[in-house]
């Protein structure tokens, strides 16, 4: 270094040698609370669908209609978010999808007939479909590598805790407040997190000094995060671990390197596992329900099974930072017998309720460990980009779920052979996670689910 020259600083150096600190467990919080909504919101349109149905005299069809007009807003609301996440940053963006779907959700609430309701889904799923991937890419770019996965799933658990509260509190509010007082408590809970990020939440160290943009910025969150730095604004903020980024985004930068075999497996992998996942949160409830299982005790299965899912994700997470995405495989492979006695044996309804909390915690499990490595093979100024089009990708299997479980409910086959088709997304999805595996080992590097892509971008 010249004399004179300002002090070079490696921020991918100093936030890998650090520890989770009380600055992550708050971005944690925040992040965990918004997609708490998120979940909530998302998954509250199954449990007040009979509901709905009922008010709107809505057949199954118009039902998966809507279901799927709001994945399809999250597909295309994930495109133009991340694109926004890495242009003007992961903060903004947040507290405005935030904001969007808090005012979107309150007006479903509105809705007077089935053209409304679908426009409101539909619009309520743009803003929806761009926190998860812009909440990763933040969350990831304060933490050290080794711990990235693990991050990615405790905010996850915020989502699956969301809809796991979406049949409570249907069954809470619904009976003595109509469908629409579902919807208006989600929408204020919404805006009040939604104030609480405008005020909290800070923009990624990664992404300011990845797009170096203002290095008193950039200094004044290191001294927060390690005040006895000391560090200066006249320093050089590097990132070392990944390439430079120059040009503004292109989709071709998503398969330069290796990344033009891993991009295309989690984009299989998590669009498979999310059919699978959506087809039966959609349709959960109701195929319980002709099952003969009561609308309440459906609803609190149904919740009971996402949390179980939660904890089937949380007790991977630490495997997936270890042992890199083969050990995601785990919990798709054991899933598959249990599809298969659900779909053939005629089952005592104990037995049957308990393999339905089971089956999808283990598909859950799974959904959670692509969820984790989804944008961290991404450099950061395409990180954003990197999981909001995996995100959007794998809503394509989000929409066709639910249209599908609704076409095979109104064939006349019997309801429980719709767990034999499931069994097609956890399949495909142990594959495409041992695939990645393949290639981060092929690649050199240790097979932990935390490293940058040394891509060409």
């Amino acid at each position: 270094m010249q004399p004179g020259s300002p002090q070079i600083f490696d921020v991918s150096a100093f936030m890998d040698g650090r520890k989770l600190t009380s600055f992550n467990i708050r971005l944690i919080i925040l992040s965990w609370l918004i997609t708490f909504c998120d979940g909530l919101d998302m998954m509250m349109i199954a449990y007040t669908a009979p509901y709905i149905a009922e008010g709107m005299a809505l057949d199954r069809t118009a039902l998966g209609n809507v279901f799927s007009a709001g994945l399809l807003g999250t597909m295309l609301g994930a495109f133009g978010f991340a694109y926004l996440g890495d242009l003007l940053g992961r903060r903004i963006s947040i507290v405005a999808a935030a904001i969007a779907f808090g005012i979107l959700t309150f007006a479903t609430g509105f809705a007077q007939n089935y053209e409304q309701l679908i426009a409101l889904r539909f619009l309520d799923g743009l803003a929806l479909g761009g926190m998860l991937p812009l909440a990763w890419a933040l969350n990831i770019e304060y933490a050290p590598k080794r711990l990235r996965a693990t991050v990615v799933t405790l905010i996850m658990v915020g989502y699956s805790v969301g809809t796991t509260m979406a049949g409570p509190i249907t069954n809470w509010i619904a009976p003595g407040f109509g469908w629409q007082g579902v919807y208006f408590f989600a929408g204020a809970t919404t805006l009040a997190c939604a104030a609480g990020l405008f005020f909290n939440l800070p923009e990624s160290i990664r992404f300011l000094v990845a797009k170096k943009r203002g290095n008193e910025q950039i200094a004044s969150i290191l001294n927060k995060l390690e005040p006895s730095a000391k560090i200066s604004a006249a320093s050089e903020f590097v990132l070392t671990d990944e390439p430079e980024v120059k040009k503004s985004f292109r989709l071709t930068q998503l398969f330069e390197g290796r990344l033009a075999f891993i991009t295309p497996l989690i984009w299989l992998g998590f669009a498979m596992s999310t059919l699978t996942v959506f087809l039966h949160a959609s349709w959960g409830p109701i195929i319980l329900e002709n099952l003969d299982v009561p609308r309440k005790t459906a609803a609190w299965i149904q919740s009971a099974a996402a949390l179980a899912g939660a904890a089937a994700g949380m007790s991977l997470m630490r495997f997936t930072d270890r042992l890199g995405p083969r050990a995601i495989a785990a919990f798709p492979t054991a899933s598959l017998p249990v599809l298969l006695v659900m779909g053939v044996a005629p089952l005592p309804t104990p037995l049957f309720l308990f393999l339905n909390v089971l089956v999808v915690a283990l598909i859950s499990g799974g959904h959670y460990g692509i969820l984790s490595i989804t944008s961290i093979y991404y450099p950061t100024a395409i990180r954003a980009n990197g999981g909001g089009w995996a995100s959007s990708v794998a809503k394509l299997g989000g929409v066709l779920g639910p249209i599908l479980g609704g076409v095979f409910l109104s064939s006349g086959l019997p309801v429980i052979q719709v767990f034999l088709f499931m069994m097609i997304g956890p399949v495909i999805l142990a594959f495409c996670v041992i695939g990645i595996a393949a290639i981060v080992g092929a690649a050199g590097e240790q097979v932990k689910g935390g490293a940058d892509a040394p891509a060409n971008v």
